[in-house]
């Protein structure tokens, strides 16, 4: 039987703490650029693109609520659809949606550590600092599983010191009310133009993380209960949290500075109000805020291989779901699987900023709200069978975040290797159900024999 290990405060933590982190602050100025500098604009963007985790948060509390089903979207996908689309699924999660968000998020702690410590900022040196981060927290979190989530809640608390700090000192000198003046003006007198769509796709970033918590479900305290409620509670302080950041700190910069300074904002706007030693303590909040997102994409990531596995979704699964007593009974070949395919999107990507394209986890996140569809689909039908009573959750929140899934698509369509990607997610999801079509074909030569 799996020892629980997660409480509901964990997995709060751990949804909030993956959510928030290093998103808001590494895309902020992306947001104002796609927007053409519109502050308004740029809060109605995460407004709408909240549709997608608000009401997809709702929707597999619905699914969590009736499962205790390991692996999170990809046990939900077996249980209510069938294996071949949960091998799709999975195979989908392990390397192409957790394998390039992990070492995306490792690359930003590299170049916030880079800008603490002086170092200077060139790509090699913020990727060579991301990777040796990256490394030591797959080895913290191989060592103990409990040292990661003390690490998980410690980090969620300071992570909101510098968001609600710039909020409340960006609302109260930054003059919020002038720029959306300005801004509404901008909008009557130019209209919008179709670029403003491309802003969901840094957004989709902000705010991906969620759907990892899932994935340790088998590990949380009660989850039927815990989960569902995690679920829900945690995507309304992400939005509030959001919001209140990126106006405090659009209002305290003017737009022009925040995109001109990109990165460099949060330690600029933190040495202008407490001094260079004060911005070095804000950066310090920032930087435990990222890796806390770091730490728990980790967490999950290096269990998924071993969930997937037990599922026997993966091929070598007896060797995927061997537990190591000397490192208290965790699964470290999943561990190690999870390191070395982080380890091969984090050179894709830096060859990808090598040639001046956007980094590899844009697209891969979206693509996966896409492929959460099918459980939100699943949720309908199960409203259909009477098994949810309440119509609301069964049928408008569903359908509410299959919308905002496709909302957030619609900010890839853009991207320059859209293609490519589409090509590479189209391979891995054909892989994981031809897979199990083989697996189910020699099941049944072996019940004939």
């Amino acid at each position: 039987m799996q020892e629980k290990k997660y409480g509901l405060f964990t997995t709060i933590t751990m949804i909030t703490g993956i959510v928030i982190g290093s998103g808001i602050f590494f895309k902020s100025d992306d947001i104002l650029q796609y927007t053409d500098g519109n502050m308004l604009l740029g809060i109605a963007v995460f407004l709408i693109a909240a549709i997608a985790i608000i009401f997809g948060c709702l929707t597999i509390a619905q699914l969590a609520g009736r499962s205790d089903a390991s692996g999170g979207v990809i046990g939900y996908a077996e249980e209510f659809v069938g294996r071949k689309a949960a091998g799709a699924l999975g195979w989908f999660q392990v390397i192409f949606y957790l394998g390039t968000l992990v070492p995306v998020v490792a690359w930003v702690s590299g170049i916030y550590v880079c800008q603490l410590f002086q170092i200077e900022e060139t790509l090699n040196n913020q990727m060579m600092t991301g990777f040796v981060i990256m490394t030591l927290f797959f080895a913290m979190n191989m060592l103990s599983a409990a040292v990661g989530g003390y690490f998980q809640n410690a980090s969620m608390i300071i992570k909101l010191i510098p968001l609600l700090l710039f909020a409340v000192i960006g609302l109260r000198y930054g003059k919020p009310g002038a720029v959306i003046s300005h801004d509404v003006e901008t909008i009557k007198s130019a209209g919008v133009s179709a670029g403003w769509l491309t802003a969901f796709a840094p957004i989709a970033f902000s705010y991906d993380g969620w759907i990892v918590a899932v994935s340790i479900g088998h590990k949380i305290k009660n989850s039927k209960r815990n989960l569902p409620i995690a679920l829900i509670i945690s995507p309304l302080v992400i939005l509030a949290c959001y919001i209140l950041y990126f106006v405090g700190i659009t209002s305290l910069l003017g737009t022009d500075t925040v995109m001109a300074k990109g990165n460099d904002s949060v330690f600029l706007a933190a040495s202008q109000i407490f001094g260079h030693i004060g911005g070095k303590l804000i950066l310090v909040f920032v930087i435990i805020s990222v890796l806390g997102t770091l730490n728990g994409l980790i967490l999950g990531f290096i269990q998924l291989p071993y969930s997937v596995a037990l599922k026997g979704l993966l091929p070598m699964s007896g060797i995927l779901t061997k537990k190591s007593k000397r490192f208290g009974m965790m699964p470290v070949n999943s561990a190690i699987l999870a390191y070395v395919i982080a380890s091969a999107w984090y050179a894709v990507n830096y060859f990808s900023q090598k040639a001046g394209l956007p980094d590899v986890s844009e697209v891969p996140v979206c693509f996966s709200y896409v492929s959460y569809i099918l459980l939100y689909v699943v949720v309908i039908r199960l409203a259909k069978k009477g098994e949810i009573k309440n119509k609301f959750m069964g049928y408008f929140v569903p359908v509410m975040a299959i919308i905002g899934s496709l909302i957030i698509l619609t900010g890839t369509i853009s991207h320059p290797l859209f293609i490519l990607y589409l090509t590479v997610c189209a391979v891995v999801l054909g892989g994981g159900y031809y897979f199990m079509h083989q697996m189910e074909g020699k099941r049944l030569d072996i019940s004939a024999e």
